[in-house]
């Protein structure tokens, strides 16, 4: 079950979640997911879309505790708008990465300085598929260390 090594078991618990509903398919869609089924993790889910021509990733859902965190909303906006440029280049390579691989991703994030805290997080990545092939959105969940 965790060949991803994650750590987290509400982050182990998306991971069942998406898995079990594969169901023959490389990725699970979007309307595989029920809302109230992610009620454990609502807080700190993220979903975006994924853009082509070019390849960027707009947050129909920004995670509303990291949006707290952070003290930025990104809903409606692209990872193109992180204020940070070094992490904006990271989540974009590591967004594309799993649109190109078409699979799951487990990241740590440690250490990340804001200007009045540093916070560390463990997070997964998973891709959806309307059409079971081609990446069309993601669902990242996020568990603060």
């Amino acid at each position: 079950m965790n060949e991803l090594e994650i750590t987290s078991p509400i982050l182990q618990r998306l991971y069942l979640d998406w898995t079990s509903r594969l169901r023959g398919r490389a990725m699970p869609s979007r309307r595989d997911f029920d809302i109230l089924d992610l009620k454990y993790i609502v807080g700190d889910l993220q979903l975006l879309d994924v853009e082509r021509d070019p390849l960027r990733f707009r947050f129909r859902v920004h995670a509303t505790n990291a949006t707290t965190r952070l003290g930025f909303d990104l809903t409606g906006r692209t990872v193109d708008d992180y204020p940070d440029p070094e992490y904006r280049a990271l989540v974009g390579a590591i967004y594309a990465g799993v649109v190109e691989a078409r699979a799951p991703r487990r990241v740590m994030q440690v250490h990340y300085a804001l200007p009045d805290k540093i916070l560390s997080w463990e997070g997964l990545i998973l891709p959806l598929s309307e059409n079971g092939q081609d990446v069309n959105m993601l669902l990242v969940g996020l568990s603060l260390l």
